[in-house]
């Protein structure tokens, strides 16, 4: 229920682990859905959307500890410089989106760096939609959780979008990381934006066919063009309230705005 929207924003739970807490400005529904005390946050990445709450989880809960990827842990400790590059983003709209952001003490994190095994879940670095993203594979289920690794694709649709936001989007690592991801051979996708993907194979082609068409589309240089042709493909395949939570998941500004910073740098 993100702004008074559901199918936006998931907290996944497994085995009294919570896989991306989501942000403060939903922790209420979040709380009301946890039976007693979380054992533990496995955080795919930082951003606000998956982590934001993470704070304010470990000031309820202090026991709590939090796991993340070693170049995210520093700025969960103090969030000063993701807040700085969030406003940039978000403006004015920075705390009603997103709640307080709450700094994490440094004894509460576990900095992980992609391979581990932690409470039965296999860690993997997939960087792309960011350099500190990594996913978890629940090995007794089978379940991947994958952050935004595998785009976002709003129930009860099959089209997937993916977030291409600033400033890390880097599309060949990402192609990379679909590989790892399909290489668990997991019996489903745990997607922050939305839900549960029971083909993960399938999934993963459309985020992997999605993400192309994105780059090739940005590649023209032309936002006005990229913002028309993504607004059109977004009514077609997902219209009225479902294309609103597409649109408030991935907004379609962002997307050109880290597909066309990751073509300039590579421009000479």
């Amino acid at each position: 229920m993100h702004l008074g929207r559901d199918r936006v924003i998931a907290a996944n739970e497994a085995d009294g682990f919570i896989i991306d807490p989501g942000p403060a400005s939903c922790l209420d529904t979040l709380l009301s859905a946890v039976d007693g005390e979380p054992r533990g946050l496995l955080l795919t990445h930082i951003h606000l959307d998956h982590a934001g709450a993470s704070g304010a989880l470990v000031r309820r809960f202090p026991k709590l500890r939090v796991w993340v990827h070693s170049v995210g842990a520093p700025h969960l400790v103090d969030p000063t410089k993701l807040l700085e590059s969030a406003g940039r983003l978000y403006g004015d709209d920075l705390e009603r989106l997103w709640g307080e952001v709450a700094p994490v003490p440094p004894e509460s994190i576990v900095a992980l760096e992609g391979g581990e095994e932690v409470e039965g879940f296999r860690v993997a670095h997939t960087p792309g939609h960011a350099t500190h993203h990594v996913c978890y594979l629940r090995q007794s289920s089978g379940d991947a959780f994958v952050g935004d690794v595998a785009g976002v694709r709003i129930p009860p649709e099959r089209y997937t979008l993916m977030p291409t936001p600033p400033p890390d989007i880097d599309l060949e690592a990402w192609e990379r990381s679909l590989d790892l991801v399909a290489g668990w051979q997991p019996v489903r996708l745990r997607l922050t934006h939305f839900g549960s993907a029971e083909a993960a194979e399938a999934q993963l082609e459309r985020a992997r066919a999605e993400l192309g068409w994105m780059a090739d589309l940005a590649q023209q240089g032309d936002r006005q063009a990229f913002l028309r042709t993504l607004d059109a493909q977004i009514d077609s395949e997902a219209g009225g309230e479902l294309g609103a939570r597409f649109r408030q998941a991935a907004p379609a500004d962002q997307l050109w705005l880290g597909v066309e910073r990751y073509w300039r740098k590579r421009r000479p």
